[in-house]
């Protein structure tokens, strides 16, 4: 689990990563400063979430659109302690950017070093990542349209 230093005053996203068995969650702010992330098991989720909800302002939640994002849409609305905005994202290509990131968080130690780049696995699920690469794609889809 990884915090920042501070809590942030300004709005914050979550970014939600859901899965069958585990789930990815992000806390960045519009400066797109890191917060929080962390991959919790699947029926920790929505407690998690609402303890982020406690913790950090956040203004929306960012998830993914894919295989279970209905299914978890409705389940949140149903089961957080207070409602919150949801927005859907395209998720698309997202796993594969997400084992790119975790390199460039965590570079290659040791002889992990010496695998060519597209044979290195994470050590770890990067269901985490995925959540933050989700609020990224919201944020830039925002400037985006802001620029036009």
């Amino acid at each position: 689990m990884s915090f920042s230093e501070f809590s942030p005053t300004q709005p914050v996203i979550l970014g939600f990563d859901p899965g069958k068995d585990k789930c990815g969650v992000a806390v960045m702010g519009l400066d797109r400063q890191l917060h929080y992330h962390k991959v919790v098991p699947s029926q920790e989720a929505i407690a998690t979430i609402d303890n982020l909800r406690q913790r950090f302002p956040v203004s929306l939640l960012v998830m993914g659109n894919q295989t279970t994002a209905k299914r978890w849409k409705q389940q949140l609305q149903q089961e957080l302690l207070e409602p919150v905005n949801i927005v859907l994202v395209d998720e698309r290509y997202s796993t594969l950017e997400a084992r790119d990131r975790y390199w460039q968080m965590y570079p290659p130690q040791g002889l992990t070093k010496l695998l060519p780049h597209g044979m290195r696995q994470p050590p770890r699920p990067i269901d985490d990542i995925v959540a933050i690469l989700l609020i990224e794609r919201y944020l830039s889809r925002l400037t985006e349209s802001l620029g036009n």
